[in-house]
């Protein structure tokens, strides 16, 4: 494992139908929806934790007992926790400072940029050998990755998560910190029906088998 002394955190919802991508519920269905939401997680599990960057972790929301959270803990090895707090600020900061003092250095990923791979996040990573943040801009205006080695609850705190200047008010807050921050290549993240069809070019690209069907309906 070449960070053993880092931590990758992904948060992610228990794909019930009708509560998990509910963008895309009008082009998908909520049974769709939720199923894509778990091709998304499960894809980026294993492209991760196969790729034996860094330690795995799985922030689950409500908890940890959805069957494909205990499937993925018992197929790929990573270790499951519960998210705490009442908003994401709060479960993003709670969690990192966890994680902190276990670790040296945090990555903290959302379960829905199909393009993040092992290589981006050892890029965050290699970077924090340097600077004291990582981050992952996304086409929308928010961030795909952000990478710590301490705990800022600044980061989080009334930020107006989903909108378009998250991105920019993180750079300024960690600015504001006196940290030097690294920058990634912009990634997008699947959120609207437009970006379906990316899905699929990417997934035919990469010569992605379909997982096995799972019951989502729990």
């Amino acid at each position: 494992m070449r960070y053993p002394n880092a931590r990758i955190l992904i948060f992610a919802k228990a794909p019930i139908p009708g509560q998990v991508k509910t963008r895309l519920i009008p082009a998908l269905g909520p049974t769709g929806a939720a199923e894509l939401a778990c091709d998304l997680l499960e894809r980026l599990v294993r492209r991760l934790s196969g790729a034996h960057l860094a330690p795995v972790e799985l922030w689950c929301s409500p908890d940890s007992e959805h069957p494909l959270f205990r499937a993925l803990a018992a197929s790929a090895g990573v270790a499951l926790r519960t998210q705490q707090g009442e908003d994401l600020g709060e479960r993003l900061s709670t969690a990192a400072e966890d994680a902190l003092g276990r670790a040296d250095a945090v990555l903290l990923l959302g379960a829905d940029i199909p393009s993040l791979d092992a290589d981006y996040c050892a890029s965050a990573l290699a970077t924090l050998g340097e600077s004291d943040a990582a981050l992952g801009p996304a086409e929308d205006g928010g961030y795909v990755l952000l990478g710590l080695k301490a705990p800022a609850p600044a980061l989080f705190t009334d930020m107006p998560w989903g909108g378009e200047h998250v991105a920019a008010m993180t750079r300024g807050r960690i600015a504001s910190l006196g940290w030097r921050c690294s920058e990634l290549p912009v990634l997008w993240d699947l959120d609207r029906p437009e970006d379906l069809m990316r899905y699929r070019c990417l997934k035919a690209d990469r010569g992605d088998a379909r997982p096995k069907a799972r019951n989502v309906n729990v």
